[in-house]
């Protein structure tokens, strides 16, 4: 009985999200353009891409580069870690003839302590640089709905949707899309 539940429940969710991507598709293609003039019957809405925005605004550029760097930064630490676990596999098979049973096993023990910090630390820096990313796009989305709420007073829309890769949006023809309007006033809010 709780299969059955847990199946209706998920079918639920998918219907409501079907439910809203044929809202969406409802309104754009139901002839509502950014350019044409509002009647009291028709619904005016515009798309977003947001990976667009990303890419072609200023501070779009500044965050991607800061993640890159923040990266790149994190990947240096890792390459310094695994240097230094060689020289010790080096140092450990050039000695291994001339150290008795006892300092072979110390060595051996102190070799899988390092390794096992350096997965910790490996699996720590990869965790920090996502939480880094998901930061920062958190951040940059925000500004994106906010900007976007503005340009879509400006132009009298209703709504405005994510054309991105897995936003709402299935379909929209190209006269909607008020990116370049958003990336516009991006560039003046955040030179």
């Amino acid at each position: 009985m709780g299969g059955s539940h847990n199946r209706s429940g998920t079918r639920g969710a998918m219907q409501a999200g079907l439910c809203v991507a044929l809202l969406a598709m409802a309104l754009v293609v139901g002839g509502c353009r950014s350019g044409q003039s509002a009647g009291p019957a028709s619904t005016r809405v515009g798309v977003v891409d947001p990976q667009r925005i990303l890419g072609e605004t200023n501070a779009g550029k500044r965050a991607k580069d800061m993640l890159a760097s923040f990266a790149k930064n994190r990947q240096a630490l890792i390459e310094l870690e695994e240097k230094e676990l060689r020289r010790m596999e080096e140092d450990f098979v050039k000695q291994g003839s001339v150290l008795s049973a006892n300092a072979k096993r110390e060595r051996e023990e102190q070799f899988r302590r390092r390794m096992a910090e350096y997965q910790q630390k490996v699996t720590d820096l990869n965790r920090e640089v996502q939480d880094k990313q998901k930061e920062v796009l958190d951040g940059f989305r925000d500004k994106i709905e906010a900007l976007s709420g503005k340009v879509a007073k400006r132009l009298e829309l209703q709504a405005i949707f994510d054309r991105g890769r897995g936003g709402p949006t299935i379909y929209a023809d190209e006269a909607v899309d008020v990116s370049v309007q958003v990336i516009e006033e991006f560039n003046k809010t955040y030179p």
